[in-house]
């Protein structure tokens, strides 16, 4: 309950809110996430993502599942024939 009101307050604090937002590491990760967004706009558009059709975008989820999968009994098997060494 007093965290929440503490939370409230500082939330509230335009003051606070405005020198955080001017602060070098606020800066920083906003210019992350941008350059960030930027960079995942160009590779789709080099790979043809952003044209996808819902076809492509559902086989495109089952390879990657398939491939998640494979990879964990993967790591299931190794680390099984680690413990049993």
């Amino acid at each position: 309950m007093v965290i929440r009101l503490l939370m409230r307050y500082l939330a509230n604090n335009e003051q606070l809110i405005q020198r955080m937002a001017e602060s070098y590491p606020m800066r920083r990760a906003a210019q992350l996430v941008v350059s960030l967004m930027y960079r995942t706009k160009s590779l789709a558009r080099e790979q043809g993502l952003h044209e996808m059709t819902p076809e492509r975008f559902k086989s495109f989820v089952n390879m990657f599942k398939n491939n998640v999968r494979q990879e964990l009994e993967g790591v299931k098997k190794e680390l099984n024939s680690k413990k049993k060494n």
